[in-house]
């Protein structure tokens, strides 16, 4: 069943495609203008445990081939309905699968994914785990007036991994929501590590206008058909295989692929290709094997590199055993976790919001901390959530920062004290699908969400966002000054997605960084130009500033989008600022306002270069494809 629920306004944008490009990439599958057929209530998923599993807690469904394929969907589809309401709710899921084939081509699996949810194999490659059928991500649909309105905009923190999808042919009669595997999702809702087969979309094309609004796929590959890219406003690729790929709208990345768009960013359109990723180390992934023993694997570090790691020989890598980890729950303290980490055990945090009344200090070198089901921290007392001292090889992945009542500091700190700014190159320290919000679920503020003090250091698939609806959401309300604050050295970036931050939204200091795609809007709510100046001569601030101290950066593929809604014109002097720092470099920017509403606009591009996207101008990139 499609979720219906009534979402919050988010600006409604015009990208440019259209279904008939559906219908020719689909290659005659037959598009039913119908949704699903109710689903009915879900049986139960019935079977013992296998030996040795891990207590993970109740919000983790671990699923086996020979459970009923019938209970299995069931059991999925009533957990996304469920979900499917819950943007800013409390309820977590981590949904597992232990090697083996589910479904067949005659009896596909559909399952659907909402809210806070996330859907791994359990192999070790993303063959051991094989679903024929569909893992998707639908529109949500509102009625206004009467009309219905369906849109991705909002479907935020969903991921799906190390899994094999076989789309099957549509049977005769199929409804729409069966001819494709679809992922119709927007930020923080990752792809890694899955291999597709046969017809994906990432526009959820049977109900409209279906409009989506940025997302990353790395470690992955398809083939059989062209992803459909769709609405996707905007969207990062890396290190996956492609067998083509339909279109784009504005901003579109691809970095090491195999298969990528050529670049033609230049002559208008919406590609930047680089053909390597310059360092990159995949997330880790829970595994079990087949007498039943967890471990978590940690791939290796690359350079310059090209497609997936997993499809030929081995993968390099550790393994380290799951007694070596503290699971954790929302109902241990700070102080419990960080005694375990002081032991020197790794950890997991299993699905929840945890509520910390003092900061989780990661100390010791090659630490894991890998979430399962978007664990949610929230420091409670005006303290930073977790703090990671400079050290070397630090993994984090598959979190939520969430700011509490009491103003932080910083949310998330890496690096710091006498050893600020060391870092190994050949043991970096590694953020993947790390998330911050400021607001939404209720009051909360923070002065920065992410600050990087340590050097030789990737972030790979970072959305920072202070709020623009829901609960708490105010100019003087959700205070959230910048997102990201980089001055380590040797800091890559892949994936920043950074949203309405009330200052400089990037900040970045350090030496020789890199970032590979950059999202933004700019916040929607400042009430007057007063209120929102850098200086008394520079109206707002920039999305993304370069200090003089960050030689050698090197910036692609980035976008600023604006839009104020206060009904008082509102500017930004400029979008991106760099000040001159030596060897400093920024390929295929470009600016946006995002609506016929709304008043002010982007004066510049960069600095004073580019022209301006403003009220006047809307949803018309403004491009500059090299400074200086």
């Amino acid at each position: 069943m499609t979720p219906i629920r009534d979402i919050p306004s988010r600006v409604r944008r015009r990208p440019v495609f259209r279904l008939a490009t559906v219908l020719a990439l689909a290659s005659g599958l037959v598009l039913a203008a119908a949704g699903l057929s109710a689903c009915s209530p879900a049986a139960s998923v019935s079977g013992p445990a296998s030996a040795g599993q891990p207590d993970f807690g109740p919000n983790v469904y671990v699923f086996r081939p020979s459970m009923p394929a019938s209970s299995i969907e069931a059991k999925i589809n009533q957990i996304a309905r469920q979900q499917a309401g819950n943007q800013f709710g409390a309820n977590r899921y981590a949904l597992l699968f232990e090697p083996g084939t589910y479904g067949s081509a005659a009896h596909p699996l559909f399952l659907q994914v909402g809210y806070y949810t996330s859907v791994a194999g359990l192999g070790a490659s993303p063959g051991d785990v094989v679903i024929n059928g569909a893992v998707d991500s639908f529109n949500q649909c509102s009625q206004p007036a009467g009309a219905s309105d369906c849109t991705a905009l909002n479907n935020f923190w969903r991921s799906l991994s190390n899994l094999t999808i076989n789309f099957p042919a549509p049977p005769s009669g199929a409804s729409c929501q069966q001819t494709a595997e679809f992922w119709a999702a927007s930020q923080a809702s990752p792809v890694r590590r899955v291999e597709f087969n046969g017809f994906t979309s990432l526009e959820d094309y049977c109900s409209k206008p279906g409009y989506s609004s940025g997302g990353f796929i790395a470690d992955s590959k398809f083939s059989g058909h062209p992803v459909v890219s769709g609405t996707q406003q905007q969207f990062l690729v890396r290190n996956s295989t492609l067998d083509g790929w339909s279109n784009g709208v504005w901003n579109q990345v691809f970095a090491g692929d195999v298969g990528a768009p050529a670049q033609n960013f230049a002559s208008g359109g919406p590609y930047t290709t680089l053909a390597t990723s310059p360092v990159t180390a995949e997330a880790p992934v829970l595994q079990v094997d087949s007498t039943g023993s967890y471990s978590v694997f940690v791939p290796a570090v690359r350079h310059d590199s090209a497609g997936p790691p997993w499809t030929g020989s081995q993968q390099p890598g550790r393994t380290i055993a799951l007694q070596r980890f503290f699971i954790a729950t929302p109902g241990d303290s700070a102080a419990q976790i960080n005694a375990a980490l002081a032991r020197g055990q790794d950890l997991i945090l299993t699905p929840g919001v945890y509520r910390l009344s003092q900061t989780i200090e990661i100390t010791r070198p090659d630490t894991v901390v890998l979430g399962l089901g978007f664990p949610t921290l929230v420091p409670e007392n005006g303290t930073a959530g977790m703090r990671v001292a400079s050290v070397p090889g630090v993994r984090l992945a598959g979190m939520i920062f969430d700011a509490g009542p009491v103003s932080s500091p910083v949310l998330l700190q890496v690096g710091g004290g006498s050893r600020a700014g060391q870092g190994n190159p050949a043991d970096p320290t590694v953020l993947q699908d790390v998330f911050f919000r400021i607001g939404g679920g209720g009051p909360g503020q923070a002065a920065t969400s992410l600050v990087v003090d340590s050097s030789q250091v990737i972030l790979d698939d970072i959305w920072a966002w202070r709020a623009d609806h829901g609960d708490g959401v105010g100019w003087t309300g959700n205070v959230g000054n910048t997102g990201v604050i980089v001055n380590g050295g040797n800091v890559t970036a892949y994936g920043l997605f950074v949203e309405h931050y009330e200052k400089d939204e990037v900040i970045w200091n350090g030496k020789d960084g890199t970032d590979i795609f950059f999202q933004n809007e700019m916040p929607y709510d400042p009430p007057s130009q007063a209120a929102w100046m850098a200086s008394p001569t520079v109206k707002g601030y920039p999305a993304f500033l370069v200090t003089h101290q960050a030689a050698g950066f090197h910036g692609y593929g980035m976008g600023s989008y604006s839009y104020f809604d206060q009904g008082v014109p509102v500017f930004a002097t400029s979008a991106f600022e760099i000040d001159d720092p030596p060897g400093g470099e920024l390929r295929d920017l470009l600016t946006i306002f995002l609506s016929t509403a709304g008043t002010g606009g982007i004066t510049h591009v960069v600095n004073s270069t580019g022209g301006s996207s403003t009220a006047a101008n809307p949803d018309a990139a403004v491009k500059v494809v090299s400074y200086p």
